[in-house]
């Protein structure tokens, strides 16, 4: 598996083939080993259950990142109005992972024409949920990342280490968001956020408790 490469997203459907062999899951969540939950186990739960729409960034991005990455030889499956850009981390319920793991017709174009400079994580399911499933996405993700610190053309999002743990920042990333759930106005947008090294971790289990919630 390497970054940038078809084959993560090879990596990402295989774990969704995996966990589908469980019927008793609904929703599928991509993280990283440098994501943290924002919230107890059981609001998180609660809140992709009673979710009407999966959790996907999609967006048309006309600029040399989003459709100066397309091939022309996507077509006819995919047409450059169709390519769509997002970050990788997505929510989705059950039978929008069924759809990606059983994807034939946009795979293959994805795996032969989508090669770097084009970076399949950030374009595949996101272009394919889109033409397949458009009205089943929220076009946004519950993973907060910052990418103010490295400017526009950053190729990787902060890190966050010990020094960066207070309560007013984790009351912040909870609190301070902005978005549409089920068609209503929400200021809870951001479930897990990223990115955290292993030195946030003890500041992070002393803050649970009182500010997450658990622990």
């Amino acid at each position: 598996m390497e970054w940038g490469q078809m084959t993560m997203c090879d990596a990402e459907r295989r774990l969704l083939a995996n966990a589908l062999l469980d019927i008793s899951n609904e929703w599928f969540v991509l993280v990283s080993e440098s994501c943290i939950p924002l919230f107890d186990f059981n609001t998180t739960y609660q809140y992709f259950q009673n979710s009407s729409q999966s959790f996907v960034m999609s967006i048309d991005d006309p600029g040399r990142d989003g459709r100066g990455r397309y091939n022309l030889n996507m077509a006819p499956e995919v047409e450059l109005e169709q390519w769509r850009k997002g970050w990788q981390w997505f929510q989705v319920d059950r039978e929008l992972a069924v759809a990606i793991v059983g994807d034939t017709v946009y795979y293959p174009k994805f795996k032969e024409f989508c090669r770097p400079g084009c970076y399949a994580d950030e374009h595949y399911i996101q272009t394919m949920l889109t033409i397949e499933a458009t009205h089943r996405l929220a076009n946004r993700t519950v993973t907060w990342v910052d990418w103010s610190r490295g400017g526009p053309n950053a190729a990787h999002p902060a890190t966050f280490g010990r020094g960066d743990i207070t309560e007013e920042f984790l009351r912040g990333i909870r609190e301070g968001g902005a978005c549409m759930y089920n068609d209503r106005n929400s200021t809870m947008c951001f479930l897990f956020a990223r990115k955290f090294a292993p030195s946030a971790l003890e500041p992070l289990l002393e803050l649970a408790p009182t500010v997450l919630g658990f622990g």
